[in-house]
């Protein structure tokens, strides 16, 4: 069997929605990578294990450039048997195969193909906490803030083996509203909160920055993730707590979709996290450079930039100055009940790596101009299942 296969089938048998899970993988890893001779630094965050490993030249060398491959081990809650993986045919089938065990495996894999080209620094990050609802203090940003970026990042984010050059923003907001208390059985001497409550989402649903598009979105994305008000079955509530997730477009300003929010009647915004949009130009060397050598190494596969609607923590990287693009396999359904990756594209995912850090040095010698732009592919948005959809856009000399 293929290594990254091995590698895959073993990581989907951890329960990493658990801290424990997440640190008995971080230490199969580590001694995976280990036993074949690439030391691996380990540094804690919040309790939990970051992973550090290089290969290339040595960082007292020769100036080179510096390539990140930046995956996570996490993943959201699944059933029991949802960590036992199986085959049906090419499709390897279990929690995280699609989000990003594979991609991880294939990527530990093209780390190790990679120790003894001397041309590019490959530096491995492994990080325990990208499915986290914890916002403010996230390993990705620590990784980053210790001086271990690079010059070009790719996260391995399901992609289908299309390029993610632009992500959506993320604003998510905490949303209170309130209103009067009375017997269930006169509900209209009260006023009902929850109801209210579902009132301001439509509203919002309906402002003014919900019909706006982008070259490569189609609109911004808006979900009532939580609400919650009540406190007895027999009582008209009169408070409420919601919480919304906007995904919104590159170009659109968060502070100015709060200030539409603010004006819709008794909605009150008590807490809010803004995550910025991603966009790499794909005139980036890196990315024309990473564009071809998925080209050459999967012959029949049409190469796309990509929008993607998630969001990830490439933006760590962006936020640094680093640009940064999601790339995975092929497969379907992360976060769902029948989460799957390809088996044969975990091995062209594999190639494409190897193949984008050995060719590298040629691109970065290339100049950027007119000729770059003229080698664009079409950029389209792609949906949770990495699939194509929505507006398809020719680029403009942006993302």
């Amino acid at each position: 069997m293929l290594d990254e296969l091995v590698l895959a089938e073993r990581l989907i048998s951890y329960d990493t929605s658990r801290p424990e899970e997440i640190v008995a993988a971080a230490g199969f890893v580590k001694g995976w990578l280990e036993s074949r001779d690439i030391e691996v630094r380990h540094h804690d965050h919040n309790g939990l294990p970051v992973l550090v490993a290089e290969v290339g030249p040595s960082a007292e060398g020769q100036e080179c450039p510096c390539i990140v491959f930046h995956g996570h081990l996490d993943v959201v809650p699944g059933r029991h048997e949802q960590f036992q993986p199986h085959f049906d045919g090419d499709r390897l089938i279990g929690r995280g195969a699609y989000d990003m065990k594979g991609g991880l495996a294939a990527m530990m894999c093209a780390l190790k193909d990679l120790e003894r080209q001397g041309q590019v620094r490959v530096r491995f990050v492994c990080v325990p906490d990208e499915e986290s609802e914890e916002i403010e203090d996230r390993s990705t940003d620590a990784v980053v803030a210790r001086g271990l970026g690079g010059d070009f990042a790719i996260t391995g984010e399901p992609t289908n083996l299309h390029i993610g050059v632009e992500a959506k923003g993320v604003l998510a907001m905490v949303i209170e509203v309130h209103g009067r208390a009375a017997h269930s059985s006169t509900p209209w001497l009260g006023d009902n909160a929850v109801l209210k409550a579902i009132d301001v989402f439509r509203a919002i649903e309906s402002l003014p920055f919900s019909r706006e598009s982008s070259e490569v979105f189609d609109r911004p994305s808006i979900n009532l993730g939580r609400i919650q008000g009540g406190d007895a079955i027999n009582k008209v509530p009169d408070e409420c707590r919601m919480s919304v997730d906007i995904r919104f477009l590159p170009g659109q300003e968060p502070d100015e979709i709060l200030e539409q929010i603010a004006r819709i009647p008794e909605c009150k915004v008590t807490k809010t996290f803004i995550f910025p949009p991603v966009s790499v130009p794909r005139a980036n060397p890196y990315v024309r450079a990473l564009r071809d050598a998925v080209a050459r190494s999967i012959p029949d596969k049409e190469v796309m930039s990509v929008g993607r609607d998630g969001a990830s923590d490439a933006v760590a990287f962006m936020a640094a100055g680093i640009p940064a693009v999601e790339f995975g396999p092929d497969g379907a359904g992360h976060h769902g009940p029948e989460e799957w990756v390809s088996v044969s594209s975990m091995a062209r995912y594999r190639r494409s790596l190897v193949s984008f850090v050995r060719t590298l040095p040629i691109w970065l010698e290339r100049p950027v101009g007119e000729a770059a732009v003229a080698e664009a592919d079409q950029v389209r948005p792609v949906d949770e299942d990495g699939r194509g959809g929505g507006l398809t856009a020719i680029d403009g000399g942006r993302a």
